[in-house]
């Protein structure tokens, strides 16, 4: 199983976006500043986790939220699952 995972930074505020296929370990990695393009972000709450059976369709996705399209996208699935 693969998970498209979305963090938000408790310090700025800023989304961060990516996939793993173990989401516990990486949301660790995160807050404990192992990862270089967090580290100065720290700390983060998962907000958003979407997932995948195929590893291949995971990253395609991944890749396609880090466009401004798959963004704006990914922020309306975002609110939609905060309303409900």
């Amino acid at each position: 199983m693969y998970s498209i995972y979305v963090l938000k930074s408790q310090k700025d505020g800023n989304l961060y976006a990516e996939c793993t296929s173990n989401i516990e370990n990486r949301i660790q990695y995160h807050n404990s500043g192992k990862v270089f393009s967090t580290k100065r972000r720290r700390p983060f709450v998962l907000i958003f986790k979407e997932d995948y059976s195929d590893k291949y369709q995971a990253y395609k996705n991944e890749r396609y939220y880090k466009t401004a399209k798959g963004k704006k996208e990914l922020k309306e699935k975002i609110k939609l699952c905060r309303v409900v």
